[in-house]
């Protein structure tokens, strides 16, 4: 049976990673977009609950290219899987973002959290990121995509897991390799900067400067730094296990 792939952004539908993506995976089957009708970049697994969702076809040169969402990308996934598809999709591929998805970025991304919510819903999934803002030749990336969904489809994934993939800006040739990382605990140093607007009335515009405090190779910001493509596993269940009987001794009652 031929593979339903559901494919699903932040950047918008209009995204020139989005059609990338597109044009490669269409090769391995048949391709549903489903993506925010504007960029929803950081909205993190914000979904709809107080107004209405609505989606609409976009056409790229005459034909149907996909749906546009008044959404959030969890958002999308949730109408496309629920609505808009006829069948469950194999494999959900969020991307390609611009810009990284790496460290604590991820808990904000809403990139990442489209993945998430697929694998939620028991699919196969994975968010993929071209680490650069200015590069603008998705190629490479759209390419390793392809090759990575060719696996998944063999192997399959954990229950419950889904994988973070970045990648570094410059020709297939020019990457050094593909590493499979945790995520890293870089951020960044953040200030709201007050501004004036003409009607003299005060706003705040979030800035801030990159920290880095990770030397790990084994960390996702690290192997970009190096050349490599950083594969990610992340899990949806962020229960910290490790800690549970440290605090049952605290002995708590009510």
């Amino acid at each position: 049976m031929e593979k339903e792939i559901l494919l699903t952004n932040d950047d918008g539908i209009y995204s020139q990673g989005l059609y990338a993506l597109y044009r490669e995976m269409k090769k391995l089957g048949k391709v549903t977009i489903v993506a925010p009708d504007t960029e929803k970049s950081a909205v993190g697994h914000a979904i709809t609950l107080s107004s209405p969702l609505r989606f609409w076809e976009i056409k790229r040169n005459g034909r149907v290219f996909g749906y546009a969402v008044n959404g959030t990308p969890a958002d999308c996934v949730k109408i496309a899987v629920k609505v808009i598809m006829k069948r469950k999709p194999d494999i959900v591929i969020s991307g390609i973002n611009r810009g990284p998805n790496t460290a604590m970025n991820v808990i904000y991304s809403g990139t990442v959290s489209a993945a998430t919510e697929a694998s939620i819903l028991g699919i196969y999934s994975f968010a993929v990121s071209l680490t650069s803002r200015e590069y603008d030749d998705f190629s490479a990336s759209a390419c390793f995509s392809k090759k990575l969904a060719k696996k998944i489809f063999r192997y399959g994934l954990p229950e419950g897991t889904f994988l973070n993939v970045n990648i570094p800006p410059g020709k297939k040739e020019d990457i050094k390799g593909v590493k499979i990382t945790s995520q890293g605990k870089g951020r960044f140093i953040e200030e709201f900067e007050k501004r004036v607007d003409p009607s003299k009335r005060s706003y705040y515009w979030l800035k801030g400067d990159r920290l880095e405090i990770d030397e790990d190779e084994n960390v996702d910001e690290v192997a970009i730094k190096n050349g490599k493509i950083s594969i990610t596993p992340i899990h949806y269940d962020m229960t910290n296990y490790s800690v549970i009987e440290l605090f049952k001794n605290w002995n708590l009652t009510i």
